[in-house]
């Protein structure tokens, strides 16, 4: 069901980094955002593959990692994600780019969960670092980063208090989101 493979879709951002994630498996997740809807069906979005050890490092320089976990600068050697999907827009084009981008973002992600991969998604990028790291085309901007990999940690979900949505860690390293209650957000 939808509502399980949603649930099981987690933003993950610790993993086994020796599991390989194919160019394959990269290739059949840009293609279910490839089949998702798009505004006007333009579809303007681009998308970079990047699974090779080097690379990967070259991404992963780039990112910020779990702003609400400020004493904690991203995972270790060994649980990083071992690729990524890059999401590239025309540069100077904004019109619905955000409606499209999230869209994609999260058909790559269920596809994911699917294969019993995760991935996280990445808004916090030196963008015109990496750009020039990977040797990008000038006419594309990035729009956001995805890790994808095999997920090490556990993730649950918890209903919020009033006080705080942020996600933590406890002692054994469970990962906790808080998500409000379906009452509060329903107008």
């Amino acid at each position: 069901m939808i509502k399980d493979l949603i649930t099981k879709n987690r933003s993950y951002r610790r993993f086994q980094e020796s599991f390989p994630v194919s160019r394959q498996i990269l290739s059949d997740l840009v293609n279910l955002a490839r089949l998702s809807p798009s505004a006007s069906n333009r579809q303007i979005l681009r998308f970079y593959l990047v699974n090779e050890p080097e690379e990967c490092i070259k991404v992963f320089s780039c990112l910020r990692w779990a702003g609400y976990l400020t004493d904690w600068d991203g995972p270790p050697q060994g649980e990083r994600p071992s690729a990524y999907i890059i999401i590239l827009k025309p540069q100077n084009l904004e019109a619905y780019v955000g409606h499209d981008t999230g869209i994609a973002a999260q058909s790559i992600l269920l596809g994911a969960a699917e294969l019993d991969l995760g991935g996280c998604m990445f808004g916090s990028v030196d963008r015109p670092r990496l750009k020039t790291l990977l040797t990008l085309p000038d006419e594309y901007e990035i729009e956001l980063v995805i890790a994808i990999g095999k997920p090490v940690e556990k993730v649950v979900i918890e209903e919020a208090s009033v006080d705080t949505i942020k996600y933590w860690r406890d002692d054994g390293q469970v990962h906790h989101v808080p998500k409000r209650k379906l009452t509060d957000i329903i107008l």
